[in-house]
């Protein structure tokens, strides 16, 4: 069941030997997607690095267990899955579509709000001109680019977003293809994370 404000979450724990130890959100997005491709359980996945580790306090220690939402996305019709975030850009961020489902992609804190178990994606789309590139820019790592008018921002568990023309698709940092249509669901609860 997804969170609630002002509700505890996390509870100390261990990964459990049947768990997998990951050092990268791309590396627990393939398990996740391995697993739900072929019908199977996802194990418990200990994170001990990455976007997703890094937004539920992560230290390494492998002490804390989380229940985590997973986002479903067709990609042109073609179905995937992350954990962290997905990015469909112009080459100069001209036009960018965000979904976060944790708060930092790198450096940036894209999400400040987003929240990996609270049954929404936060998704933003921006168009900005290259002035307002720099600016927004020199903004992301404290999370204080938004509100921004070239930027909407919307929390939903699902949404549908075509392109007019065909975006390059990176999930969790792993590059899928390109694409003019994607069509985002969240999965509450999919997994279990141990940062």
């Amino acid at each position: 069941m997804p969170i609630s404000r002002g509700s505890a979450w996390g509870t100390p724990g261990r990964v459990p030997p049947e768990g997998i130890v990951v050092h990268s959100d791309a590396e627990a997005s393939a398990i996740v997607e391995q697993c739900l491709r072929a019908g199977e359980a996802i194990p418990p996945i200990g994170l001990l690095a990455g976007d997703l580790c890094r937004t539920l306090g992560g230290l390494g220690r492998l002490d804390v267990t989380f229940s985590v939402d997973a986002v479903e996305v067709y990609i042109d019709g073609e179905r995937h899955w992350f954990v962290a975030h997905l990015v469909a850009r112009t080459r100069l961020w001209s036009y960018a579509l965000v979904a976060m489902n944790a708060q930092w992609l790198g450096r940036w804190n894209i999400g400040p709000r987003a929240h990996p178990n609270d049954g929404l994606v936060d998704v933003y789309e921006s168009r900005l001109a290259p002035g307002q590139r720099l600016a927004v820019r020199r903004r992301l790592r404290q999370g204080a680019h938004l509100p921004h008018p070239g930027i909407t921002e919307r929390r939903t568990p699902e949404t549908t977003v075509r392109f007019p023309r065909a975006l390059r698709v990176v999930l969790d940092g792993r590059r899928i293809g390109t694409a003019r249509e994607l069509a985002l669901r969240v999965l509450p609860d999919a997994l279990t994370v141990v940062v």
